[in-house]
């Protein structure tokens, strides 16, 4: 393949990890996690990281923690705002829960809420916003703050796609309640499996820890404002409190996460670098419409969008980024609504026309934490004379 999705960002230190941990004999949750997590939450200057198997489990137990809360937690037909673009299990764990979902169009430029469409969702009924800083990029989180604020609505961030963007200098992934991050192999950096939830709230942070763990006890704070400790060691032991699940991170995971954290300053830099060259390539080009950068994007891929007044058939661009051995997919999830899966659904959609665009003329391709420059000037040259 001449120019790839995504590369592995291990070396031999992410080997001796996995390695110590296979020679201590313990492989479950355990001092690699925690110490993981605290290295985390400091690294993005919040309080609390709870590590999950993936960022999909992140988004599921942070959903699951708003309605757990003993003051004003969510309940099933709860509004919530989400744009139609994003990953599936930004979604599913919505639906599962029974909350009635407001899709809003995206910004065909940045890809992220188009921020007046967002303004008119709003409603007396909303509860909720979800933020996505689609592929690296971030939100415009000073309307978005502007908008919870003003009308007592959580903020929940999805920043899956984004850890190590900004905005206004202060990390996404930092601006909600919850927040919540994937360490998959092709993200930012990579546990293989793996993602996280960040908050500055104990008692989300202790409902976190419950819910990724069978709804135990177990591994509560011993001032957790959950529940009351009792004196039967025996039960409380196995003593369940909330309806949680088994999606506990391995040893192995948090090991190497504590090696791919100290490296994620440098990763970025690189991205960032191999995306001004992107740009500069592509920015006058009006035959497609490229990202535009909010903040400081951590550049997770490069997204392009054919023009629809180009009358360029996006399938004729495919064939010929496949024939040229460069991997492509669709941006994101594409635009959710799309999808088979919405017929489970309780939704209402205020508009869609930009997502629609990029779903049907969008595509994506890879970012690497390593100078890519050449293979974007073979991207540049390939794309040339359609």
């Amino acid at each position: 393949m001449r120019f790839e999705l995504a590369s592995s960002t291990w070396n031999e230190e992410e080997k001796q990890a996995i390695l110590e941990v296979l020679n201590s004999n313990i492989y479950t949750m355990g001092k690699n996690v925690k110490e993981f997590e605290e290295r985390f939450a400091s690294c993005f200057g919040m309080k609390y990281a709870v590590m999950a198997n993936s960022g999909s489990s992140a988004n599921l137990i942070a959903v699951a923690s708003l309605f757990y809360r003993k003051e004003n937690p969510l309940k099933r037909g709860d509004e919530v705002i989400a744009p139609c673009i994003s990953w599936s299990t930004t979604f599913h764990p919505l639906q599962q829960y029974g909350l009635k979902l407001k899709f809003v169009d995206i910004d065909l430029h940045t890809l992220n809420y188009d921020i007046e469409e967002l303004k008119k969702a709003v409603s007396k009924k909303t509860r909720m916003i979800v933020a996505v800083s689609i592929l690296g990029n971030p939100c415009q989180f000073d309307e978005i703050t502007k908008l919870c604020k003003e009308n007592n609505i959580i903020l929940f961030e999805d920043n899956c796609e984004s850890m190590g963007a900004k905005f206004n200098g202060r990390y996404t992934g930092t601006f909600g309640l919850v927040n919540t991050f994937s360490t998959f192999f092709s993200h930012h950096i990579s546990t293989m499996e793996g993602g996280l939830v960040l908050t500055d709230d104990k008692e989300i942070y202790n409902l976190l820890k419950s819910l990724r763990n069978h709804g135990w006890t177990r591994d509560q704070d011993a001032d957790s404002p959950i529940f009351e400790r009792r004196d039967d060691d025996f039960f409380e032991a196995y003593r369940f409190i909330l309806p949680g699940y088994n999606v506990r991170p391995g040893e192995i995971h948090g090991a190497i996460g504590i090696r791919q954290l100290s490296k994620l300053g440098e990763f970025i830099k690189i991205r960032r670098n191999n995306a001004g060259h992107f740009v500069q390539l592509f920015k006058d080009d009006e035959r497609f419409i490229i990202q535009k950068e909010i903040g400081e994007s951590s550049w997770f891929s490069f997204t392009m969008i054919i023009n629809p007044k180009s009358g360029i058939d996006r399938k004729k661009v495919l064939q010929k980024l496949k024939d040229a051995d460069i991997e492509h997919r669709i941006i994101t999830g594409g635009n959710i609504l799309r999808h088979d899966v919405m017929k489970y659904y309780d939704y209402t959609v205020t508009k869609s026309s930009n997502a629609d665009i990029a779903h049907y003329n969008g595509f994506f391709v890879g970012n690497h934490p390593y100078d890519i420059r050449e293979k974007i000037d073979y991207l540049h040259k390939t794309l040339k004379n359609i």
